[in-house]
C-alpha cells in the first residue's frame, strides 16, 4: 500500500485527491470552520479572497475582530468535495495564525487599559507576503500597527548611529514641517535620560526608549518633566516586553507601549473543518 501510494504520488498529471474523492466528486458539500479554543478571529479578507479563487461560496464569516469561544462556528463554506478539501488545507491557515496574533494584541490592549497606547510594529520585520496579514491582525486586536497615525520619520538606532547621534538625526528631519519626528534612545551618547531630555529640546514628537528596561523609561519621564519638557513628547517604550510586565508599565508616565515578537510570534489559533452536508448528485 504504501508502494502503491508513493507511486501514485510520482505519476506525471495524476490529483490524488481526485482519485480518492471520485466516487462523490459530483456531490455539493457544506462544511463549516470551528475554532477549537476561545480568541479572536482575524484573516476574513484574505480567506474570503482565496475562496473565491478555489471557487467556494462562503455563506457566512465571523466579523474582523470578533470575539471566539471554544466551538464557535466561524465560517460555513459550500462546495464541491474537492473544493471544499483545498479549502480544509489553505483558509485553515490563513485564519488560525492572524487570529493568534489579534488574540495576543487584544490581550496586550485589555491588560494595558487604555493607558498606555498599544502599538506592534514588528510586522516590519516579517517578509513581504505576510506583512499586510499581520497589520490587519493587530488591528483587529484593537492594537495599532504604526507607533503615530499620520505621517512620521522614524529615526531608529541604526539611523541615529549612521547620522552620528540624536543631534544631527533630529537636524537631518528639521526641514520637514509636516512630518512628527519619531526618535530611539538607548542610552549610548549619554544616560538615556539625558538623551530623552536632547531629543525633546531639539523638537522630537515621540521619544521612544528602546531598552527594554522599565526603569529607563521611568527616569526619562521623571527627567523630562523636571526640564518642563514632559508635555511636549509623547513618551513610547519597548525592548522584549511580555505580558506580565503591563502592570508595572501601567503605573508609569509612559504614553505609548511598543510590543514586537510578543505580538507578532504569538501561537496560532487552533480551528478545524466539519463536514455538514453531503448532497450526492448524479
Amino acid at each position: 500500500m504504501i508502494r502503491a501510494a508513493a507511486a501514485a504520488r510520482e505519476e506525471p498529471g495524476l490529483d490524488v485527491r481526485e482519485e480518492i474523492l471520485r466516487s462523490v466528486a459530483a456531490g455539493r458539500v457544506t462544511a463549516a470552520i470551528v475554532a477549537e479554543e476561545a480568541g479572536v478571529f482575524s484573516g476574513a479578507a484574505l480567506a474570503r479572497a482565496e475562496a473565491s479563487r478555489l471557487g467556494v461560496q462562503v455563506a457566512s464569516m465571523a466579523g474582523e475582530g470578533a470575539r471566539l469561544r471554544e466551538g464557535d462556528e466561524v465560517a460555513r463554506l459550500a462546495g464541491t468535495p474537492r473544493q471544499v478539501v483545498m479549502a480544509e488545507e489553505i483558509l485553515i491557515g490563513l485564519l488560525a495564525k492572524p487570529s493568534g496574533i489579534a488574540t495576543r494584541a487584544r490581550e496586550f490592549v485589555e491588560r494595558a487599559g487604555g493607558h498606555p497606547r498599544v502599538v506592534s510594529g514588528g510586522w516590519k520585520k516579517m517578509p513581504a507576503a505576510l506583512k499586510g496579514m499581520i497589520r490587519a491582525a493587530v488591528s483587529a486586536g484593537g492594537a495599532d500597527p504604526r507607533i503615530l497615525p499620520g505621517p512620521f520619520a522614524y529615526l531608529d538606532k541604526n539611523y541615529v548611529a549612521l547620522l552620528g547621534g540624536i543631534e544631527k538625526s533630529l537636524a537631518a528631519v528639521a526641514h520637514l514641517q509636516a512630518v512628527a519626528k519619531v526618535i530611539q534612545v538607548k542610552g549610548r551618547y549619554a544616560d538615556v535620560s539625558a538623551e530623552a531630555v536632547l531629543a525633546a529640546e531639539l523638537g522630537a514628537d515621540v521619544v521612544f526608549v528602546d531598552t527594554g528596561r522599565p526603569e529607563d523609561v521611568e527616569r526619562a519621564a521623571e527627567s523630562l518633566a523636571r526640564h518642563g519638557l514632559r508635555e511636549r513628547v509623547d513618551l513610547a517604550f519597548g525592548g522584549g516586553v511580555a505580558v506580565g510586565d503591563l502592570e508595572r508599565l501601567r503605573a508609569l508616565d509612559l504614553d505609548i507601549l511598543d510590543i514586537g515578537r510578543q505580538i507578532v510570534d504569538a501561537p496560532l489559533i487552533d480551528m478545524r473543518l466539519e463536514i455538514v452536508d453531503l448532497r450526492r448528485t448524479s
